[in-house]
């Protein structure tokens, strides 16, 4: 279900909706560190004290999830549709945020999902389902159709069939039912290097009794080049019913 996209896939530049924590946040400081990129400003960063000690494979173990920045995705990232603009997207990002809405609290942990070691909801949170769901719906028309090499590239004979009619209806497998949001800390790792992995990460997760996060915020991402990182364009905090 995560995945990491190939260096040529799409036109660009491409532009993608993610959740990711206020960059002087302390869940978005912890992310950025291990990853070792900070994608509000594009600066490569140190990785905490002894990580590289305990784990001398951590710059190459964490290498794919450093190509997008912390996040969790939202919109997949997607070429504009002819006629939309960057300014038209942000416009519209803009408005999103500003429409009240219920705010998704989960309770964050540390854990692996399809191999990949990320921060997940400890368990499913409806509001969060539809807020993803909102987000997919909502900025669709931005969204240039898949070309045929991009939807052989996302592996159709191995998806679901309902996978593969939200790929040919969203351009993304992983919306709706199938959504599941996660936080990459890691690429795909075999079960003896994720064991160790894991043990580390949760006790540095754990470090910043983080109970209670609530999803009350997105950015816009852009990549400018099929070798280029993503960076923020700009974050946007969500209107909550009553506040």
């Amino acid at each position: 279900m995560i995945e990491v996209y190939p260096a040529t896939m799409g036109i660009y530049p491409r532009y993608a909706i993610y959740y990711a924590p206020a960059r002087d946040s302390e869940l978005g400081r912890f992310g950025t560190e291990l990853l070792g990129y900070d994608a509000y400003d594009g600066a490569d960063l140190p990785f905490p004290d002894g990580i590289t000690f305990s784990r001398s494979d951590w710059l190459d173990i964490t290498a794919d999830p450093r190509k997008y920045g912390f996040h969790a995705t939202l919109k997949a990232p997607m070429t504009l549709a002819d006629g939309k603009t960057e300014a038209d997207l942000a416009a519209a990002c803009e408005t999103f945020a500003a429409t009240a809405r219920q705010i998704p609290v989960i309770d964050p942990v540390v854990d692996s999902i399809d191999g990949f070691i990320a921060v997940i909801p400890a368990s499913p949170s409806a509001d969060l389902t539809h807020l993803a769901a909102e987000v997919t719906r909502e900025f669709d028309s931005f969204r240039a159709p898949l070309t045929p090499e991009d939807r052989i590239r996302r592996n159709p004979a191995k998806l679901t069939p309902r996978q593969r009619d939200y790929l040919d209806r969203w351009g993304y497998p992983y919306v709706m039912e199938e959504f599941r949001f996660h936080m990459t800390l890691t690429g795909r790792l075999d079960a003896e290097r994720r064991e160790h992995a894991m043990a580390m990460l949760k006790s540095r997760f754990s470090d910043m009794s983080l109970h209670k996060l609530a999803i009350d915020r997105f950015a816009l991402f852009r990549q400018d080049r099929a070798d280029s990182r993503f960076r923020v364009i700009r974050d946007y905090v969500l209107e909550e019913i009553g506040g």
